[in-house]
């Protein structure tokens, strides 16, 4: 995820607590980029997951 997109995201919900709102080719945008967003940090997620290694201390080093 782009430092611009999550400007992006930003920039929408703050519009979408204005009094103008956001238009509806602007909320499918956004909701477009929420999903992206998430999509984004469960990849993230399961990388570091499947990175860990766990190590049993009664275990000597061979």
């Amino acid at each position: 995820m782009t430092k611009e997109k999550i400007d992006r995201i930003n920039a929408l919900a703050r519009k979408s607590r204005t009094a103008e709102g956001l238009t509806e080719s602007e909320k499918a945008e956004q909701a477009q980029l929420r999903q992206e967003y998430r999509d984004s940090i469960k990849a993230n997620l399961v990388g570091q997951l499947e990175n860990i290694e766990f190590v049993d201390k009664g275990q000597k080093d061979a």
